[in-house]
């Protein structure tokens, strides 16, 4: 997945974490430790990581280190 593909999917990945938090409202619970099952389930950690590879992409473009 190249680095604009990754920017893509969270953009897109929060749009959904948005339209769920108008439509139903978010608890903390669900964020944090949301159940299978749960459309937050994976969320922060998949976010999390793609994040993070955007970071080092980044920075491999302009041959840098975090």
């Amino acid at each position: 997945m190249t680095k604009q593909e990754k920017i893509q999917k969270m953009l897109e990945m929060q749009k959904q974490f948005m339209a769920l938090e108008h439509e139903k409202g978010i608890e903390a619970v669900d964020y944090f430790t949301p159940q299978e099952g749960h459309p937050l389930y994976g969320y922060r950690e998949e976010y999390n990581k793609l994040a993070m590879e955007v970071v080092d992409d980044a920075h491999g473009e302009v041959g840098s280190q975090r």
